[in-house]
């Protein structure tokens, strides 16, 4: 695919894992000009990161700018000129489910609406392209379309909230622009291979079941679980900015219920290739049981501050989404079907057990 002729596009937090992956999709698929927006406060932080661009785009290197600021300053883009933009892929954000109130306000929040105001000013703005998530729909249950989410939630924590309000203040404060919204899924691994180039709180509570940290889950057996590649995420994304559909559109960039596995499925395949490895063998570690929330609640409530730190730490890790695993949502993605004619949704539990594998093999990163 190519633009009909040579665009500037700007992409926040760039330097991130989904970021760097829409910035070489466009690189390789188009030949616009990509402003590539990072998170520095000074100096040499700008330069370490404009180093690892350039090295990271090499073969492109005369097509990108790298441009800083960050989203918590009074105006974090005024030093980028509006007027050769045509596209913005506002990727920057903090994901983390654990992100405080504050934090998740002032970046997620309030740093949207200053790149809103921003893109406002931009004469040739063709397309504004917010990467939300899936998230949005918060404690939501049963189906959810590509459709505007309530504000007011519920939400199991500050991250969902934040970005709900984020998609509203896009919606209600500035539907002058031409939006699209994409909602991407938690990235289980970055191909279908399994391959793991960045860690969440999926990983991170793989290893906390393959060591024995935890005996007891919350969450329902038959709760879907929707889990995509990064690979998927980042060049769908990539692929909607730049491909002549309908403004003003919502894309979940994840998969269906039929195309995703149940808590209780996702549990059986892990401690099935967990069970490959001669050191789990040797510890006996039996499946967690899944409790009731207000049971889970209970035992972090009476694990905080205690002695038993390593413990407590791996019930806190899951806390803040425990609700999540007891909703059972079924999310639809008819518009991301429509634009993208070669989609096509891996087979979960071969990806689930490639995934596991390199954890494994890797022991979480810690080896080649």
């Amino acid at each position: 695919m190519s633009t009909t002729m040579a665009e500037t596009i700007l992409i926040t937090g760039a330097d991130g894992y989904i970021g760097s992956l829409i910035s070489t999709w466009l690189l390789e698929h188009t030949d616009a000009r990509l402003m590539l927006w990072v998170r520095a406060d000074h100096d040499a932080e700008l330069e370490a990161k404009r180093a690892h661009l350039h090295q990271q785009h090499a073969a492109h290197g005369e097509r990108i700018q790298v441009c800083y600021g960050n989203l918590q300053n009074e105006a974090p883009l005024d030093s980028i000129d509006p007027e050769p933009i045509q596209r913005i892929i506002h990727v920057a954000a903090v994901t983390e489910f654990n992100v405080t109130r504050e934090r998740a306000d002032a970046v997620n929040r309030d740093g949207t609406r200053k790149v809103l105001a921003f893109a406002r000013r931009c004469p040739h703005l063709q397309r504004f392209c917010y990467v939300s998530t899936t998230y949005v729909a918060g404690l939501a249950q049963g189906g959810i379309a590509e459709q505007p989410m309530p504000a007011d939630g519920p939400f199991a924590n500050h991250y969902e909230r934040s970005k709900c309000e984020a998609e509203n203040i896009l919606l209600h404060e500035f539907d002058d622009l031409p939006w699209h919204i994409y909602r991407p899924s938690t990235v289980m691994a970055h191909d279908a291979a399994g391959t793991v180039m960045q860690y969440n709180v999926f990983h991170n509570t793989m290893r906390l079941l393959f060591y024995g940290l935890i005996s007891t889950m919350p969450g329902l057996a038959d709760t879907p679980i929707y889990m995509v590649t990064g690979k998927f995420v980042g060049n769908a994304i990539a692929e909607l900015s730049v491909k002549p559909i309908a403004q003003r559109q919502i894309f979940h960039v994840c998969h269906t219920e039929t195309e995703s596995l149940a808590l209780g499925q996702m549990l059986a395949v892990c401690f099935r290739e967990f069970g490959t490895d001669a050191g789990f063998r040797k510890r006996r570690i039996l499946p967690p049981l899944l409790t009731e929330f207000e049971m889970f609640e209970m035992l972090a409530n009476e694990l905080k501050g205690l002695s038993a730190q390593v413990v407590s730490q791996a019930v806190e890790s899951i806390r803040p989404f425990a609700q999540q695993l007891f909703i059972h949502k079924a999310f639809h993605n008819d518009n991301l079907r429509a634009a993208l004619d070669h989609y096509q949704a891996p087979d979960p539990t071969a990806l689930l057990a490639a995934t596991v594998q390199t954890l494994i093999h890797t022991k979480w990163g810690r080896e080649p």
